[in-house]
């Protein structure tokens, strides 16, 4: 950390600068601000910067949840203060994602790259295919199943959203709408699920990537980027608004498919990264 030039600091802040405005105008375009999005384009911005492959997307995923708690924050408080949270079902996922977050953390801790960019595909894929191929009548069942099952619901949520770094939004949506849930009810419920996620997330990935701290960009608290999280949060609340001037101009079904492109070519961009 020590001896790092200006020229090195100015570089990482106008990356992160565009960084930011992309992640806001695609945030402000599809409707989400997550890390679907944050993350591969943060993954370009540190490969511009020489960030070391084996450290470089934990730093994404870090990084991108504690970008994310503001968010999560804001949009549980509005979406409470409307009663459109399925309490019962926080009640039985929460613990059990923030015992799958402190699972991914242990991931994290000891596992390459490769098994952040895995899972990020795999997922993203998922809900690719859902949004360009999938019906309002799919569904699993009318109702949620047992206890158990909730729970390990709970389990995965959490442990997917801290290798990808994500609030577990797009996954949580899936389930809940899947087993009949109004989509505006499974969105409020995700935006509170969210906040002890990230929370979990950003302490577990910080202490995860202490160690690895000689490889890390300056501004960093193990897989934290302090100056990334200061400069892009700002920046993409800034820029979002002219992404969702672009998406009034467009049908709720061509977002779909929009999104859902995008979400496949972030998918075969990492396979090629794995290749």
């Amino acid at each position: 950390m020590l001896g790092v030039s200006v020229g090195e600091v100015a570089l990482l802040v106008a990356a992160v600068i565009a960084a930011g405005v992309a992640t806001g105008i695609l945030a402000g375009l599809f409707g989400i601000g997550g890390g679907a999005i944050i993350v591969p384009v943060l993954y370009e911005v540190f490969r511009i910067l020489g960030v070391p492959e084996e450290v470089r997307m934990q730093l994404c995923v870090g990084t991108s949840m504690a970008i994310i708690i503001p968010t999560t924050v804001r949009s549980y408080i509005t979406h409470k203060a409307k009663g459109m949270v399925l309490n019962d079902v926080m009640r039985a996922w929460a613990v059990s994602a923030v015992l799958g977050v402190a699972a991914g953390s242990v991931i994290a801790y000891f596992a390459p790259s490769a098994v952040f960019k895995i899972v990020f595909m795999v997922t993203v894929t998922i809900i690719a295919i859902k949004l360009l191929f999938g019906r309002d009548n799919w569904k699993i069942a009318d109702e949620f199943p047992g206890q158990p099952a909730m729970a390990g619901y709970g389990f995965l949520i959490g442990i997917v959203s801290s290798l990808m770094g994500v609030s577990g939004g797009s996954v949580s949506n899936m389930i809940q709408t899947l087993y009949g849930k109004p989509l505006h009810n499974a969105v409020a419920t995700s935006s509170g699920l969210g906040v002890p996620i990230t929370i979990a997330g950003t302490i577990g990935l910080a202490l995860a990537g202490w160690p690895k701290m000689a490889l890390l960009p300056p501004f960093s608290i193990g897989y934290v980027s302090l100056l990334g999280v200061a400069i892009m949060a700002p920046v993409s609340s800034f820029a979002a608004p002219y992404g969702a001037l672009l998406a009034h101009r467009l049908s709720k079904r061509q977002l779909e498919i929009a999104f859902g492109i995008f979400l496949l070519l972030v998918s075969a961009r990492f396979v090629m990264s794995l290749l």
